[in-house]
């Protein structure tokens, strides 16, 4: 569409255009109902089906059958760094956090304000340049569970493999997640924030084992307890509808491009052209360590700041938006999620090419 730009910001982070078509078309009467989604009760039979189909198409898409469940909170992912241990840290247990970036270690501080937790592995001392291997990890064998971050938004790393634990393995995928096929099944709870790769801003999206909720902290405030949210099918309260309305139409147009297996070589194809320019010369220097390069966001410097800043608005001149890196480690993101097509980063990859012979 006419003055759309190419949308690398990390979050809120660009859509799928067709998804936005079709949240448009039916904004005003939905399905002959006579109303918006966004003036819907969400008791109304057909907010229910949104919910419970939502469920299952997220549940087809991961692989995960009935002994899972898929619960849409608030708060964002910031509010799942507390409401985490708060369930399942209690007195005489403690958790095990893999730090490598900036939310992994708020997370563990969340932590540490409501119970015992430990940091088993940090990539600090490397400016999380990297993901570290498992044999450097020191996992707790009774831990109430094992905690990490599959991709690092700031730093620009990804976990390319799982780690073997003992422990329940819970994972804060709010940037990668239903980027590639993954073994879900192998984490006993994943939450999301779903305005990276998911939806817009609003909805979190948490994936928890049944049996987990068995372990629950039981004199938790109720909207605390994530047991709340499954047995009411997460309309205790009123849940944020118009975003998980949203996140259901790009479920489907996940669905609708071939799943995750088409999802995963799409990324890997418009990561490859990205990191090609980089590795040309020296004159774009990568963050990330090449075998820990994420395939969602692509961090890297210029020789300068002056740059850098050039760099940007350059890009944005030509509807490259949203290029500028982490106000804490400054340089330059590209966050190429789901939703960026092949095109925008053949685009970009063409600019850096030009901005370098212009400006070496």
């Amino acid at each position: 569409m006419e003055n759309r730009v190419y949308n690398f910001n990390p979050g809120p982070a660009t859509l799928p255009l067709t998804v936005l078509q079709q949240a448009q078309a039916e904004l005003l009467n939905y399905k002959g109902t006579g109303m918006s989604i966004l003036e819907m009760s969400h008791r109304a039979k057909e907010f229910d089906e949104i919910v419970l189909g939502t469920e299952a198409l997220f549940k087809e898409l991961t692989g995960l059958g009935d002994d899972y469940r898929v619960l849409f909170c608030q708060g964002g992912a910031s509010q799942q760094f507390a409401m985490l241990p708060l369930n399942f840290l209690t007195q005489g247990k403690s958790a095990d956090y893999l730090i490598t970036g900036s939310f992994a270690d708020k997370a563990f501080k969340e932590a540490k304000k409501i119970g015992s937790a430990q940091i088993a592995a940090t990539t600090a001392d490397d400016k999380h340049n990297r993901i570290p291997t498992q044999e450097e990890l020191t996992l707790q064998r009774e831990a109430a569970y094992v905690h990490l971050t599959t991709n690092n938004t700031i730093y620009g790393t990804e976990w390319h493999y799982i780690p073997q634990t003992d422990a329940p393995l819970v994972a804060d995928m709010s940037s990668d997640i239903l980027s590639r096929p993954w073994e879900y099944q192998k984490f006993a709870l994943i939450y999301a924030g779903a305005q990276k790769n998911l939806g817009p801003a609003g909805v979190t999206v948490v994936l928890i084992r049944q049996d987990m909720l068995s372990d629950i902290n039981a004199a938790l405030p109720t909207m605390f307890n994530y047991d709340t949210f499954a047995s009411k099918n997460s309309m205790y309260n009123t849940p944020p509808t118009f975003s998980i309305y949203l996140l259901q139409l790009v479920l489907k147009w996940v669905q609708a491009q071939g799943g995750l297996t088409v999802l995963g070589q799409q990324n890997k194809e418009k990561a490859a052209l990205l990191y090609e320019a980089l590795d040309e010369d020296d004159f774009y220097r990568g963050h990330a360590q090449v075998e820990s390069r994420s395939l969602m966001n692509v961090t890297f410097r210029l020789p300068n700041e002056e740059l850098e800043k050039a760099f940007v608005a350059a890009a944005a001149e030509i509807g490259l938006a949203g290029l500028k890196g982490h106000r804490s480690v400054g340089g330059i993101r590209a966050s190429i999620y789901n939703a960026m097509s092949p095109q925008g980063c053949e685009t970009l990859a063409s600019f850096m090419h030009d901005f370098k012979k212009r400006n070496r």
